[in-house]
């Protein structure tokens, strides 16, 4: 045999190592091609059972508003410095990095889940993500420029008739009550009236009645397609946010503590409100289970004290300008072209004016996975990716 030629085993053993080649790619298609390129990315076999499907704002959104049609950057993160920590390019998402529901996967042994929204064949298998940023529970938060919660849902519904076309009724059905429904909703609801952007005729109580009635009917609609299992956050405190502490110093009428404390005393009464209606869902729903992180108070012990969290700053932004880099002009393409960029995002708790870091993420990732009931509780979600259907 000519030196340098193959042998019958050897040409064997390569076809054999394309086919498995080839067979990775394929289960691999639901991960976004600008990922793979990036980063070594986890493609295990679902192994539990448990997809993840993600429905909420911008704090979960990968990418799904880089499809859909608005000419308004301020709810879209395609664009330099987004994404420089982790995935060194612009993803979507509205982070240097990665986000909550990116370290979930990784902890349940998932692969990435890529926007809903993205081109190409996904496999709904592992889950799917349906998070828009900007969304709030209500349809009349920023239309147009979002997907909102109830579009989430039929996109959602969606996916659960392809699952059942593609795996048969009674294992699609197996995979749903075994997967796990991440929402991140409500805070875009009242931010929005907050800065002025919409009109209401509302008492806050009204208010507040409508983006608790319309998440509950998410919730049963999830429920209904057969969700049995659900993560949750109270909202972070919004008052007191970069974007909000720059508008009140902006503003040369405003005296004292930069805070807005009606913002402050919103968001609070929201999240007892959804506290209690988790409850009252758990009693009324048959193998309803629920996992509700304080994202309030971890986030406000980091902007209280950034150094016993690893934070040299706790209060300004990564990128922007203006107070507490708080105008949101990350990238320059949101009407302001100049901004600031601090060297090393990883030791602010705030990446841009309204978004917390990677770093921030991967902190509150680890408390919802594994922390105890006192921050994320009744159960973790560690836990609902252990759990047997008939526990």
């Amino acid at each position: 045999m000519a030196e340098g030629a193959a042998s019958p085993t050897t040409r064997f053993q390569l076809r054999a190592l394309l086919l498995f080649i080839s067979t990775a790619a394929v289960l691999c298609q639901g991960i976004s091609s600008e990922l793979l390129g990036a980063k070594k990315v986890s493609c295990d076999t679902n192994n539990n059972k448990a997809a993840l499907f993600v429905f909420g704002d911008s704090l979960y959104d990968p990418g799904n508003n880089n499809y859909i049609s608005t000419t308004n950057t301020d709810f879209q993160a395609n664009f330099w410095p987004y994404g420089e920590s982790f995935f060194s390019q612009p993803t979507g998402r509205f982070c240097d990095g990665r986000l909550i529901p990116d370290f979930i996967c990784e902890y349940a042994g998932l692969p990435l889940i890529p926007p809903y929204l993205q081109p190409g064949k996904h496999q709904f298998v592992y889950g799917a993500n349906f998070a828009s940023g900007g969304a709030g529970a209500l349809d009349e938060t920023y239309p147009g420029l979002v997907v909102n919660l109830n579009t989430q849902l039929k996109q959602f519904k969606n996916v659960a008739n392809k699952l059942k076309q593609q795996l048969g009724d009674e294992e699609a059905s197996d995979l749903l009550s075994q997967s796990v429904y991440m929402i991140s909703i409500g805070g875009n609801d009242y931010l929005s009236p907050a800065r002025g952007d919409s009109q209401q005729s509302y008492t806050q109580e009204q208010y507040r009645g409508m983006i608790i009635g319309n998440l509950t009917s998410v919730i049963k609609g999830i429920y209904k397609t057969g969700g049995r299992k659900y993560s949750f956050l109270t909202l972070p405190p919004l008052g007191c946010w970069p974007s909000v502490k720059a508008q009140n110093a902006a503003n040369k009428t405003y005296s004292g503590d930069l805070c807005n404390k009606d913002l402050a005393a919103l968001v609070q009464e929201h999240s007892e409100a959804v506290s209690e209606n988790l409850e009252k869902l758990e009693k009324a729903l048959e193998g309803f289970k629920y996992s509700f992180f304080d994202l309030h108070t971890t986030f406000n012990d980091r902007m209280s004290n950034p150094s016993i969290y690893g934070f040299k700053n706790g209060d300004s932004a990564c990128c922007g300008s203006g107070p507490y880099r708080g105008v949101y002009s990350c990238g320059g393409m949101r009407g302001i072209k100049e901004y600031e960029l601090c060297e090393n995002a990883s030791e602010y708790l705030f990446f841009d004016s309204n978004h917390p870091s990677e770093v921030a993420y991967q902190q509150l990732a680890k408390l919802m996975w594994e922390g105890s009931a006192s921050v994320t509780g009744p159960h973790n979600l560690k836990s609902f990716f252990h759990v047997s259907k008939s526990s």
